[in-house]
């Protein structure tokens, strides 16, 4: 396996995304998994076991130590792992002197309650649970999980971005969340999935989130001249590339908007991550480095928010606003967000950042 690795290396790959990473050893007195108390009918059968024989072994260190030195004899190259785990167990798989996978993947926000405080809960313990020297890293979206739309509908989605776009550390985008593609049904004799075919009926069908990327309105979004394997989305011809392309306000310029702003900043592309206690709706975190500091500021409700640091000396410049309608420098310290609604700007050095608001 290393000189299949090295072979691809050699080709100039970047790096390897190795599917479910902490599945790679089995038990190897080849023991049977014990049942799951809590499984029951309608649910999938592989939760009918603990997984405690085939999962997260602590010998699969090791074999993802050696992909890693593999790597190493290669410049510039990435070691990604999937892992669903609980914070606690998913840091040790950067490896015990961060020999191991420079980005085990991130799932938290997949699964997390869209509400301010929740995630922002979910950031600090995540934050608190990274070894030293690591560098973290946030997925919004993926190919086994329903549409960032679908979770939290097309303006919260918005939010979603920003805050992906924010966050310390790597951010991973999934094809089509980038233009707002939405979760699509998918009739019985569509369907692909080889999960929802063996088992239908109990909601483990993935294809809703894996069609075809939406390039233009033509038939089938542009993506094939002929009918693809699954479903095109209702709204296709509104969500697509070359529509977005055109519209300063649509999701693909907040997102070409975010990117180039975290490609200007050192704040936010490298900085310390400070969080701001909030209440209700508000998320609020500072992004900072040498010489520049930026504020977070996501409503995740649908109600107006003021935003209002306790001197009332909140100036600055909004550089990313949701909307693309708020850009321009802020004098009155405070901003009031409306609903759905966040932006980031820049922070004065002389301002006082608040542990609360």
């Amino acid at each position: 396996m290393h000189e299949v690795i090295r072979f691809w290396l050699r080709r100039g790959v970047d790096g390897f995304r190795v599917d479910v990473i902490w599945h790679l050893l089995k038990d190897d007195r080849f023991r049977d998994n014990p049942p799951n108390p809590a499984w029951g009918p309608g649910q999938p059968p592989a939760h009918a076991v603990l997984p405690i024989h085939t999962t997260d072994l602590p010998e699969v260190h090791e074999v993802i130590a050696g992909l890693r030195r593999v790597l190493d004899e290669f410049p510039d190259r990435l070691l990604i792992g999937e892992i669903y785990l609980p914070f606690d167990r998913l840091v040790t798989y950067y490896g015990r002197d961060l020999d191991g996978a420079q980005l085990p993947f991130n799932f938290a926000l997949l699964e997390a309650r869209w509400r301010a405080r929740d995630i922002a809960r979910l950031v600090d313990d995540y934050e608190a649970a990274l070894p030293p020297g690591s560098w973290p890293n946030w997925v919004l979206g993926n190919h086994d999980r329903p549409r960032i739309v679908g979770r939290v509908g097309p303006e919260q989605a918005r939010i979603a971005a920003m805050l992906l776009l924010t966050l310390r550390g790597t951010p991973t985008i999934y094809y089509g969340d980038e233009i707002g593609m939405e979760q699509v049904p998918i009739p019985p004799d569509r369907v692909r999935d080889p999960f929802e075919r063996n088992v239908p009926g109990i909601g483990c069908g993935r294809d809703g989130a894996r069609t075809p990327m939406q390039w233009d309105a033509t038939p089938h979004a542009g993506f094939s001249a002929e009918e693809p394997w699954l479903p095109v989305a209702a709204g296709y011809a509104r969500d697509n590339v070359e529509r977005e392309r055109r519209e300063p306000g649509s999701m693909l310029a907040l997102y070409r908007r975010l990117i180039a702003a975290r490609r200007r900043s050192p704040a936010l592309r490298v900085g310390a991550y400070r969080p701001i206690a909030a209440s209700g709706d508000l998320l609020l975190f500072v992004r900072e480095a040498p010489g520049e500091r930026m504020l977070v500021a996501l409503n995740l409700g649908d109600g107006t928010l003021p935003v209002a640091f306790p001197d009332r000396h909140l100036c600055g410049e909004i550089v990313v606003s949701s909307g693309a309608d708020r850009d321009g420098s802020v004098s009155r310290g405070e901003i009031v967000l409306r609903g759905n609604e966040g932006v980031v700007m820049t922070l004065g050095l002389d301002v006082v950042i608040p542990r609360s608001v």
